[in-house]
């Protein structure tokens, strides 16, 4: 799906930065009542990377004070279809035990990623850990998990923008879109 130097490709929204804005106030709102306070957010990187910052200003105007960790894994590489094995890329540096954590992921799709985040917050003995997805597909999963918290449902297209990318490109847009065939 790359594109020769020069050659742009034809980038339909999904959903604006607008209505982005707009959930993600919402989210904030529902996971600071749930969740509560003094939460730990850890963003999956990188795809989540400007939801999760989206995110935890929007919690500060809900009147949570979270503090922030990050972890890296990897199931897709360079491609876009998830190869199965999840693999830590970067592991988070905070203590977990005892804490409340909220999982902050782009995409949940075949649901490997988000399930081996969250295995692994409750082996290293998080108070509790809870999920939330900017986009969440309704397809089948590989692993039976659902996220406490989603932004929006997501057609089975493979989504650029916003923190998201395919071969590195598309990071930077400002939406949630999709590449035109």
């Amino acid at each position: 799906m790359s594109r020769p130097a020069g050659e742009s490709a034809k980038i339909s929204t999904l959903y604006s930065a607008e209505e982005i804005a707009a959930r993600v106030a919402v989210l904030a709102g529902e996971i600071a009542a749930s969740v509560g306070p003094d939460m730990l957010v850890i963003p999956i990187l990188k795809g989540s990377f400007i939801f999760a910052a989206d995110m935890l200003r929007a919690l500060h105007k809900a009147g949570a004070a979270p503090d922030m960790d990050f972890i890296s894994l990897s199931s897709y590489g360079t491609g876009t279809v998830s190869g199965g094995q999840v693999t830590i890329v970067r592991d988070t540096q905070a203590e977990i035990e005892g804490r409340p954590v909220l999982l902050i992921d782009d995409v949940l799709e075949s649901g490997r990623t988000l399930a081996f985040a969250k295995d692994l917050m409750a082996a290293r003995r998080a108070a509790s850990v809870q999920t939330c997805v900017l986009l969440d597909k309704q397809v089948a999963r590989a692993v039976d998990v659902t996220p406490d918290f989603v932004g929006f449902e997501c057609p089975d297209k493979f989504v650029v923008g916003y923190g998201m990318d395919i071969a590195h490109a598309y990071r930077q847009l400002p939406f949630v879109g999709y590449i035109e065939p």
